[in-house]
């Protein structure tokens, strides 16, 4: 192991807080928690493109929602997690996607280091963009760890952030039925 290698600055970070990681509950430490990175930051390694499955919808024009997708981040300030539930919905334009693909869709974005508001928006502009549809609504509903145990300490707050375009944000009947 180099001086730079991940492991010894986990090693180092374990020392700056005032560890010893030699001992024996931390010896292992440094590398479960390189190995925990590699899948909390595993969206950097995958791209909207590559999982999206699109169909030809049939001519279905109705709007298609998918509710309380759990999802769970790191924040970008602090090295935080944050997690919730996102809502997603779309008003087809003749294609549809697959219906496993928008929680897919939504993993790929919030395993990358993120604030909330931009996640919502990467999700929704993704979505727009690779299928083309009348409408897309985003809602993100999410806890953060740097607000409930350090900050502020507030232990029950949610914070709601939203993405709408084309229809979901030019119609307020859309808008509403969202």
């Amino acid at each position: 192991m180099t001086n730079n290698s991940p492991e010894n600055l986990i090693r180092s970070i374990l020392s700056h807080i005032g560890e010893d990681p030699d001992r024996e509950g931390l010896k292992g430490t440094p590398k479960r928690v390189i190995q925990s990175y590699v899948k909390l930051f595993s969206g950097y390694r995958k791209h909207p493109k590559d999982i999206l499955t699109v169909f030809d919808g049939e001519h279905y024009d109705e709007m298609i929602v998918a509710r309380d997708i759990e999802f769970y981040s790191m924040c970008e300030h602090h090295m935080m997690p944050f997690f919730g539930k996102a809502h997603i919905g779309y008003i087809p334009n003749g294609k549809i996607i697959g219906l496993s693909k928008i929680p897919r869709l939504v993993e790929i974005f919030a395993r990358r280091l993120q604030n909330q508001e931009r996640l919502t928006s990467q999700i929704a502009e993704s979505l727009h963009k690779l299928l083309s549809p009348k409408g897309v609504g985003v809602v993100l509903e999410a806890r953060h760890f740097c607000m409930m145990c350090r900050g502020v300490e507030k232990q029950n707050s949610t914070i709601l952030t939203s993405s709408l375009l084309g229809l979901f944000k030019n119609t307020m009947n859309t808008r509403s039925e969202f």
